[in-house]
């Protein structure tokens, strides 16, 4: 049986994976936020399309693995997923507005997703390795 305080701690660190794994739905607002916006700002170029799609490919099984896992854990909080988003999008859009060429900008991030530098298990592997770890067990 456990002890109090054992299980206190425990809460606490489910409550924390929940957090590292909303981050997750972050990681797919920055590509979303950035793509979109790149794509309207350079006349519509189809290949910021086509990579947020590939990217989505790609990352469909972590995003449902962090789900899956939150749900798992007791859920997140109210809102949180949404923050999570809100937090990564407006981040992405931080950075792209603080650039000094905004061409630049948005093909260097192209060049970031279609290398799979932005995907999850890339810029995530820890989260992920202890989600996978929860998911198995």
């Amino acid at each position: 049986m456990a002890t109090p305080g054992f299980a206190q701690e425990q809460a606490a660190a489910d409550t924390e994976l929940v957090g590292e794994l909303m981050a997750f739905h972050g990681s797919k607002a920055i590509v979303d936020v950035m793509t979109t916006h790149c794509y309207e700002t350079t006349g519509l170029d189809s290949a910021y399309e086509d990579a947020a799609a590939n990217w989505y490919l790609r990352n469909i099984g972590y995003l449902d693995l962090a789900d899956r896992v939150i749900e798992r854990l007791g859920g997140g909080s109210e809102g949180q997923q949404q923050a999570a988003e809100t937090y990564g999008g407006s981040q992405i859009m931080s950075a792209y507005n603080q650039a000094s060429d905004k061409d630049k900008f948005c093909r260097a991030f192209l060049e970031q997703i279609e290398s799979e530098a932005l995907d999850i298990d890339a810029q995530l592997p820890e989260i992920l390795k202890r989600a996978q770890d929860i998911s198995a067990s």
